[in-house]
């Protein structure tokens, strides 16, 4: 195997005059680099990759933590987050913790590890900022989705607060006066803000406060949260269900339908994402839009900018705007639709 050692030999100069030639660090003349370049060629020697990542202290490696690949919302965010990375000439160590904590620990140890010049991180079960802190030291760190509070990180969120907002006026709207929220277990930030954007608006029209539930990010999560509410909503005049991500939404449709009640007919659901799933449910799910590729390229913009200019990103938090996406699994409540059918 050709070494450094081979080409200096070949060229007349140091070892150490290749490194400078081949890392840019130092300047070498052009008359010098032709002949370490010739050399090179002459010997088939290609430099090592992480030979070179060494002398300049970059690996370009970004790492990634997300809760779930398999949830299509953290796919799309994946892309983002990727996309961009290899168009700055980063690559990408993707890892995925299920939402569980101590995996989630675990892999914040093992990125530290591994010397990758920053990380993105969508927590799904994060440790405190303290905990955060002592596991990644001083890398480059800006989160994404997901808020760890007092993290000294820059953070891209949508306006989850708004997006409960925009859930209940359209409830609201429909006529609807009694719902159930489906929370997520684990207190995660951008669940407790979407139910409070919820309840907030709920209270403000004056109507009955909601019942909530909670339960896993995951479709079997919004299943087993509307279990023990199924009677409530088929004959307690509860009419509306909102649940704080589309997984969840797509879980209590389906046990509400295992049960023999009608979506929207009889109680409508609203979920919050916009994942692909959810445009070709049955009914289609109306939900709470985010702009989840736009939150993975804003949040590795960032963080590459981090790593190449100063001074270093500010922990500023960036809220990025939700939209309200109608379709068929909301509908006016029974009572709302009997009178209009009566007024016709």
């Amino acid at each position: 195997m050709v070494s450094i050692a081979d080409v200096a030999e070949r060229a007349g100069v140091s070892p150490t005059t290749v490194s400078h030639a081949l890392s840019g660090k130092r300047k070498v003349s052009d008359r010098v680099r032709a002949r370490v370049e010739a050399a090179m060629r002459e010997l088939g020697y290609v430099p090592s990759r992480s030979a070179q990542n060494l002398a300049i202290g970059r690996t370009r490696v970004l790492g990634l933590i997300v809760p779930d690949i398999r949830n299509s919302f953290f796919a799309d965010l994946t892309h983002g987050v990727e996309a961009t990375a290899i168009r700055h000439g980063y690559n990408v160590i993707l890892c995925t913790t299920g939402f569980d904590h101590a995996r989630e620990v675990d892999y914040l140890a093992m990125i530290r590890s591994r010397a990758v010049d920053g990380l993105v991180y969508a927590a799904g079960a994060p440790p405190t900022n303290s905990q955060l802190g002592a596991l990644l030291g001083d890398l480059p760190l800006v989160l994404v989705d997901e808020e760890v509070p007092g993290a000294n990180a820059p953070s891209f969120v949508s306006d989850n607060l708004d997006g409960g907002r925009l859930a209940a006026e359209h409830l609201l709207g429909l006529g609807h006066r009694r719902a159930l929220v489906i929370a997520a277990e684990g207190g995660l930030v951008s669940s407790d803000l979407r139910v409070r954007g919820f309840q907030d608006s709920w209270a403000a029209s004056g109507a009955e406060a909601p019942l909530v539930a909670a339960g896993a990010f995951t479709e079997e999560g919004g299943r087993e949260a509307i279990g023990p509410h199924v009677e409530a909503l088929r004959g307690e005049g509860i009419t509306a269900v909102f649940a704080v991500n589309d997984l969840m939404a797509l879980g209590a449709i389906g046990a509400l339908q295992r049960a023999g009640i009608e979506v929207p007919g009889q109680v409508s659901v609203i979920g919050f994402d916009d994942i692909p799933a959810g445009r070709y449910a049955h009914p289609r799910l109306t939900t709470v839009r985010q702009d989840v590729d736009e939150l993975g390229r804003r949040a590795t913009t960032a963080l590459i900018a981090a790593l190449e200019e100063e001074p270093a990103a500010r922990p500023d938090r960036h809220v990025l705007p939700v939209s309200l996406t109608a379709r068929r699994s909301t509908a006016a409540p029974p009572t709302a639709q009997g009178k209009a059918d009566n007024r016709g």
